[in-house]
């Protein structure tokens, strides 16, 4: 597994290494120490363990997020995409951070095979680019309703260029999200 920092300070790139023959392929999708070996090498800290696992399925166009929750159910997401693409984004929330309201995305699918990690202290939000996307992210907390915030996913303040698919499918709870405080 190749891990590489993304351009916001904590955010990971992980590419798992895939081995190809007339069969099709193989990967491993997870390892426990090889993720903790790839952060330390990074300088970043190792989180909490895994908790809890998700998996969404998604119509090309659906925009999730962007989501967090608040602390002490704040979230480290180890996300993927098992099938089609999705447009990931992180958002830095951590208050006095030198990135703080900065973004990151990146095209994760099932070509690319590509995963992100996302520290606790980031919003974190994706667009389906194809039907029947199915993203998966693991979580080192368990989901806490009352813990839960969104900001919207269009705060001018923030100035995430979603790629364009024609339309966007968005729920009412993250249309009506809180505007980003700067």
């Amino acid at each position: 597994m190749k891990f590489m920092p993304s351009t916001l300070p904590g955010v990971v790139i992980i590419e798992p290494d895939v081995y190809e023959d007339e069969r099709g392929w193989f990967m491993e999708s997870f390892n426990l120490q090889k993720f903790e070996e790839g952060l330390r090498h990074l300088g970043l800290p190792v989180p909490d363990s895994f908790v809890q696992d998700n998996q969404s399925c998604s119509k090309k166009g659906v925009l999730r997020g962007l989501h967090y929750q608040l602390e002490p159910f704040a979230q480290g997401k180890l996300v993927s995409v098992n099938h089609g693409a999705a447009f990931d984004v992180a958002v830095d929330i951590r208050q006095g951070s030198p990135s703080y309201g900065e973004w990151f995305g990146l095209e994760l699918n099932t070509e690319n095979k590509k995963m992100l990690w996302i520290p606790a202290g980031f919003a974190h939000g994706f667009l389906a680019l194809e039907e029947n996307t199915i993203f998966s992210y693991k979580t080192t907390n368990f989901y806490n309703k009352e813990s839960e915030r969104s900001i919207r996913w269009n705060d001018e303040a923030l100035n995430i260029h979603w790629p364009d698919v024609g339309g966007y499918l968005i729920n009412d709870k993250d249309q009506a999200a809180a505007l980003f405080v700067m």
